[in-house]
């Protein structure tokens, strides 16, 4: 493995995201899947864009605090979709996700990745943004997509690797994966930090 003494640790991490473990898989680490419910997931008022993230994968992280071992790293993530100053979260249902998909559609939003890197002895928090335009798209796309590929558990009612992803978005500010929901090239060179530092 390219990162030195990693080896030594057991990396564990605590998402059910299959887009997480597939990027992380994708990178040659060796880990385990820890799942987790993480309650309401609020997070207090006055946070804005990346503080909300960053806040959120702390606090995932913090679920885990009695019960990690000495040779142990556990990876928290959380994913927000920011847009006209707010947050857009994960659709409750098929109308919820085409109210944020009009919201979405012909403008630019921001994605933000808050990554959380925990051990025994240490704590180390990070963030990754992106910009994200999207082409205005017809209310026909818009109910193709939620109809076809229910993004019920994707912030802002999208997954980027697909179909909408390809039809819908102009441009990226930043990075790809970050939108996909782990900024893996930050993560690796952070990850490497952790352990060597």
């Amino acid at each position: 493995m390219f990162i030195p003494n990693i080896d030594k640790y057991k990396i564990i991490l605590a998402s059910q995201s299959p887009r997480r473990q597939h990027l992380l898989k994708e990178i040659g680490i060796d880990f385990t899947v820890v799942k987790k419910s993480f309650g309401d997931e609020n997070f207090p008022e006055g946070l804005t864009r990346e503080q909300i993230a960053l806040y959120l994968a702390e606090y995932k992280a913090s679920y885990f605090d009695d019960d990690l071992k000495e040779d142990e790293i556990i990876i928290t993530a959380d994913t927000i979709v920011w847009l006209n100053n707010q947050v857009i979260n994960k659709p409750i249902d098929f109308n919820d996700a085409v109210l944020m998909l009009e919201k979405i559609s012909g403008n630019c939003h921001q994605v933000y990745t808050g990554v959380c890197l925990s051990s025994k002895k240490k704590r180390f928090v990070f963030y990754a943004s992106s910009d994200v335009y999207f082409r205005k798209l017809t209310s026909e796309e818009i109910n193709y997509y939620i109809s076809t590929y229910k993004p019920y558990d994707k912030a802002g009612a999208y997954g980027i690797q697909e179909w909408i992803g390809y039809i819908g978005i102009e441009k990226i500010n930043g990075s790809f994966y970050n939108v996909m929901g782990l900024p893996i090239q930050k993560l690796y060179v952070e990850l490497n930090k952790f352990i060597n530092n």
